[in-house]
């Protein structure tokens, strides 16, 4: 294992070649997912796509979307965040606006996942705005 927590393998003339032939192939979002989701872990949140109902999880994730979504009559607050992996969406509960919660921020997200219609929500999280991201 090297210093930096890539296997060894990954510095054989072969891992060199298989990473330029991935580039070559690869759309430029499908690259900018694989710089997100290894970011997103640098950061220390679990991929999205991973996220189980019910579980307490950290995700760091770029936000794609802000819409104000009432329910039940009530104001919410609705974000989108994307980690490379998969998208949760983010409802603050009466809320109209959030100073910082804007498309193309950064953050980190806690609180707990639901899954409501095969889509992945956490109400009322605490987070923390990040520094731009890549992607």
């Amino acid at each position: 294992m090297r210093q930096d927590g890539h296997p060894a393998a990954e510095r054989s003339p072969g891992a060199a070649l298989r990473r330029a032939l991935t580039r070559l192939v690869s759309t430029d979002d499908e690259l900018r997912a694989v710089e997100l989701r290894h970011h997103a872990a640098d950061q220390g949140g679990e991929p999205i796509a991973s996220c189980a109902d019910r579980a307490r999880v950290t995700v760091y994730g770029t936000l794609k979307t802000v819409t104000l979504q009432p329910r039940a009559g009530a104001p919410a607050l609705e974000a989108e965040v994307y980690d490379g992996s998969g998208t949760l969406a983010l409802v603050w509960l009466g809320r109209r606006r959030i100073a910082g919660i804007e498309p193309g921020r950064a953050l980190t997200a806690h609180g707990r996942v639901a899954v409501i219609d095969d889509r992945r929500v956490m109400f009322n999280p605490t987070y923390e705005l990040c520094p731009a991201g890549p992607g």
